[in-house]
């Protein structure tokens, strides 16, 4: 069975449809699903646009239509956690969609996706990464090194650095440095994007693995448009290279 590919941005799928070769293209809805191979692996790979609503649909037609029994989300992300620097990248073994809930006292109250305290209520925040497929993806990675990034792209002169943790999902481009540091604060998150968490939520649903992996490619504050705009590219290139580490083991 194929693996899915996804990523939202040109960007962030050029660097992977460049290592693909030839491939068959079929179109439903808006997207583009290009079926072919990479290092030697089958591979379905679709672009999916921004936010959570077409995360889930393209997910979707990867699981039902493509039989796609994992689904990788390779891309970028606004980084969260202050130890963390533009260029790394971020493996989630947890996501979370941050802006769904309650609203109270016009505060938001995070709750699952799907779900209301007082219809069907629930403990669970959040989609963990299935533990035997992070185990894999820890020890593809083990000892992996990643090129620094340029200096013009806000590279530090050091390799990109690999690091797990919870990855936020919301339909908000977040440029706020006090929204960073809530999130952070609340979630634990250590980047924060616009599509994972459908991803997680969709692939679940169909008894699909998943993956997310992000790299940063600004810091969710002030400068974040102007960062995003400007190194995206460059920054996608360190996602890809982690994700195509991973496709033996996945």
């Amino acid at each position: 069975m194929p693996i899915g590919l996804i990523c939202a941005l040109p960007q962030e799928l050029a660097h992977l449809r460049d290592a693909m070769g030839d491939v068959d293209v079929v179109r439903h809805a808006h997207t583009s699903f290009q079926i072919g191979v990479l290092d030697g692996c089958d591979v379905v790979l679709a672009g999916t646009g921004m936010g959570k609503v077409n995360a889930a649909l393209v997910t979707t037609l990867l699981v039902h239509g493509f039989d796609c029994r994992t689904i990788v989300f390779s891309g970028v992300a606004g980084g969260l956690d202050p130890k963390l620097n533009v260029g790394d990248v971020v493996v989630a073994d947890r996501v979370i969609q941050h802006d769904t809930g309650l609203i109270e006292n016009e505060q938001l109250q995070t709750y699952q996706a799907g779900h209301v305290p007082f219809i069907n209520p629930t403990d669970r925040l959040g989609y963990d990464v299935a533990q035997v497929l992070l185990d894999k993806v820890r020890g593809a990675l083990d000892g992996l090194s990643l090129p620094a990034l340029s200096a013009r792209a806000g590279g530090r002169g050091r390799p990109a650095q690999i690091a797990y943790g919870t990855v936020l999902s919301g339909d908000q481009y977040v440029h706020s440095a006090s929204t960073r540091d809530r999130l952070h604060a609340q979630f634990g998150g250590r980047a924060v994007e616009m599509e994972g968490g459908a991803v997680a939520q969709v692939a679940e649903a169909f008894g699909a693995d998943w993956l997310v992996i992000r790299a940063l490619s600004d810091l969710a504050g002030e400068d974040s448009s102007f960062e995003f705009d400007q190194f995206a590219g460059e920054v996608a290139a360190a996602s890809c290279a982690v994700l195509r580490a991973l496709l033996p083991v996945i």
